[in-house]
């Protein structure tokens, strides 16, 4: 017979409990929400769509009788499934440019003096005092025919031809880049600070140098934070909307376009859960199978100890 449980195990539960108690509440009943307008068909009514079931007398019969007719129009019609590959092709663009820009910045960072660890940070997280629209803003006056880029290098004698990068593949990746870099250098920064420099002069000393004592010892060290920054940009990056609308053209057709064209102009609100179930799915999917990797990885290098 079990004795009564101690108010710390108690407490500890509480503890466990909550990040399960948000994903719960934030995620998972808003995923079902989701789900159930996908499963739902397109209606002139108030909310646009009429549900297949009401309450779980019905939902036997809804189950028996299953209709993915939404799902099948995003495999039909190329327009979703080539927004969906061009978006995973500008978001993973984006998350190397971000980590080829970052890590050198945040190394650069952990490595400076103590006293001047704190401004560099805070030069790192200010652009998110502004407000992130206007800063998309501002990039359309930088990016325009005649705006500062061209003015700037046309002062500089590089050029007297306007760019004409703006509504281009190359403006998103721009703003994308300086939109996202932040969420790139901060968790490389907050890994390579707690590096410990004595490893390097272990690897020096047995003759290592400095690029090989980077890549046996820094990098493999500082690969959480890659990792953690990649996912930070990556997964926001391929359901972006306001950048690509404001800085794209219109060959730069992304998945976040498609959902908000979908919800608001067409105001097929089913087809547009649909797409959006899916595109949960591509993200979560292979985050779940990374995240499986590594414990096991974890739990093998624990039995090996």
């Amino acid at each position: 017979m079990s004795g009564p449980v101690s108010p710390a195990k108690t407490s500890g539960r509480l503890v466990v409990a909550v990040p399960y108690l948000w994903l719960g509440l934030f995620f998972l009943a808003p995923f079902v929400m989701v789900l159930r307008i996908a499963l739902s068909d397109a209606a002139t009514a108030l909310p646009p769509y009429a549900p297949h079931f009401e309450g779980f007398a019905a939902l036997r019969d809804f189950l028996a009788g299953l209709d993915l007719e939404n799902f099948g129009l995003i495999w039909e019609d190329p327009l979703y499934w080539q927004s969906y590959l061009y978006s995973l092709r500008i978001a993973a663009l984006t998350t190397l440019i971000a980590l080829a820009i970052g890590y050198p910045l945040a190394y650069a960072m952990a490595s400076a003096p103590a006293r001047w660890r704190a401004i560099l940070l805070v030069l790192v997280i200010l652009p998110f005092w502004t407000s992130f629209l206007i800063r998309v803003y501002a990039w359309i006056g930088i990016l325009r025919p005649e705006g500062l880029l061209d003015m700037a290098l046309a002062a500089l004698g590089l050029s007297d031809q306007p760019l004409r990068l703006l509504n281009t593949e190359a403006a998103v990746l721009i703003g994308m880049v300086y939109s996202y870099l932040p969420f790139m250098v901060l968790p490389l920064y907050a890994t390579l600070e707690k590096l410990d420099r004595s490893l390097l002069e272990a690897a020096a000393d047995l003759g290592a140098t400095p690029l090989r004592a980077f890549l046996t010892v820094t990098l493999p060290l500082s690969l959480p934070g890659i990792l953690a920054g990649s996912a930070l940009v990556f997964i926001p990056a391929i359901g972006e909307f306001v950048i690509p609308d404001l800085l794209g053209g219109p060959d730069t057709t992304m998945i976040g376009k498609v959902l908000w064209t979908e919800f608001f102009s067409n105001r097929d609100w089913p087809l547009a859960s649909a797409v959006a179930v899916v595109l949960l799915v591509v993200l979560v999917l292979p985050l779940a199978l990374l995240q499986r990797a590594r414990l096991a990885r974890a739990g093998e290098g624990g039995g090996a100890a």
